[in-house]
């Protein structure tokens, strides 16, 4: 996702440790205790798996239609078509976002999630980049292997043999000689086989790929029938991996039956571990305030299509509808059932009230963002360009909103004394180490 040879260091994640009596340095005055109306921690957990069931039910189905419209596209590489494989790429990403809340606590999810999601990727491992990406990488030495443009790969002392583009020739290249950013699969690999680089930096406008560029009889920047092999064989792996981990959520799933094996306050303690991960470390640090203190437009996360805002606002919506027990599918139906947020109201209900307020108060803040970029008037890395003061505090507010939203989960947490550990970030915790 880089135009040039600059980079900057990853920061650190930190972890905090919260634990009743810590929180807010005491335990939490909780209110008028209703004990009898809370649902049983089995209950909501039941709740909670269903609904992991239900959205990666939805990532899966919505993921089959861009597999279809990508097929429709190799077949027949008009911009219509080029237009409608992009379509469904949103339109997929839609559910899938709203099951990140499912990480950080759940083992499973954590070690699959970066088949599906990786991200920043160095997109000359893939394709044909812009003469302004640089040749050479001394963190990574595939930064241009180009997997498209040539038949064999050499990575450490072997070499792959790249004639057949297939899954398991992607399956291999996956974070290839151990650097994180070799993304050879998943959403943002496809992202970037359908739209290509966004070479406009903070300006208006996302990648620009010509349709052409898969039109075996007219073809533009070759390998035409080697692009489309790679876009197929990525969008067919999406789909196979979010077919296993559906299933790992279904009735008979290792990923409910580990959750629902666990006593009561570490259930409900994976559960926040996800949700508070999701919104401080993950989304408000690595994901946003990074963005905004480097004012660098490769630092937004669906950076080649500019769908970066939507990505956002669907986190915030996972996390709300974990939290609360209620989700809405794509088809329109709800599953819903006793909630982290039914049981809190009950035994710690000031906490729990805090807690409604900043989710509601974050759900604002990012659509907001949301809107602003669905108006046209400008996209996320335009927003976060330095200068923009604007599209700087917007995105500032949907950062504070939710480091808010975290502390509040916070309280919660200490409220019905739990102990989580949630992703920290530099770019919260310590700014001064970002870039170093």
């Amino acid at each position: 996702m880089r135009a040039s040879l600059t980079k900057f260091a990853a920061p650190k994640k930190l972890t905090t440790v919260l634990m009743a009596a810590v929180a807010f340095g005491a335990l939490v005055a909780a209110g008028p205790v209703d004990a009898q109306s809370a649902p049983k921690v089995r209950d909501v957990v039941v709740t909670y798996a269903n609904i992991a069931e239900a959205m990666y039910g939805d990532a899966l189905t919505t993921a089959k239609a861009l597999q279809v419209a990508v097929d429709a596209f190799i077949a027949e590489p008009t911009q219509a078509n080029l237009d409608k494989a992009r379509t469904a790429w949103k339109a997929a990403r839609v559910p899938y976002q709203q099951t990140e809340g499912f990480r950080f606590g759940n083992a499973m999810v954590d070690d699959w999630e970066g088949r599906v999601n990786a991200w920043p990727l160095d997109e000359g491992l893939i394709d044909y980049v812009d003469k302004g990406y640089g040749t050479t990488s001394d963190e990574n030495p595939l930064y241009t292997a180009n997997v498209i443009a040539n038949t064999k790969i050499r990575v450490g002392k072997k070499t792959i043999d790249a004639t057949r583009i297939n899954a398991k020739l992607l399956d291999s290249l996956q974070e290839a000689g151990g650097v994180e950013s070799n993304v050879a699969i998943g959403y943002h690999a496809i992202e970037f086989l359908l739209w290509g680089q966004d070479l406009n930096g903070t300006g208006p406008g996302a990648g620009n790929r010509p349709a052409s560029d898969y039109d075996t009889k007219n073809c533009t920047n070759g390998h035409c029938d080697r692009r489309a092999a790679y876009l197929k064989a990525a969008t067919d792996l999406l789909v196979t991996d979010l077919t296993d981990m559906t299933k790992a959520w279904g009735a008979k799933g290792k990923a409910r039956a580990v959750v629902l094996k666990q006593k009561d306050k570490a259930a409900l303690g994976t559960i926040l571990t996800g949700l508070g991960s999701l919104s401080y470390g993950e989304l408000a640090g690595e994901r946003m305030k990074l963005g905004l203190i480097l004012h660098d437009p490769e630092e937004e996360h669906d950076c080649f299509s500019d769908n970066t805002h939507n990505s956002h606002y669907y986190d915030e919506l996972g996390i709300a509808s974990i939290y609360r027990g209620k989700y809405t599918r794509v088809d329109g139906s709800v599953v819903e059932g006793p909630s982290v947020a039914a049981y809190a109201t009950a035994l710690a209900p000031k906490p729990a009230e805090e807690a409604e307020g900043k989710i509601d108060a974050a759900l604002a803040a990012l659509k907001a963002i949301k809107d602003e970029a669905d108006s046209g008037k400008q996209a996320y890395d335009q927003m976060i360009g330095e200068g923009n003061t604007e599209g700087n505090a917007l995105v500032q507010k949907g950062v504070d909103s939710l480091v808010a939203q975290t502390r509040a989960i916070e309280g919660v947490v200490a409220a019905l004394k739990l102990k989580i550990k949630v992703e920290g970030s530099d770019s919260l915790d310590d700014p001064s180490k970002v870039g170093e």
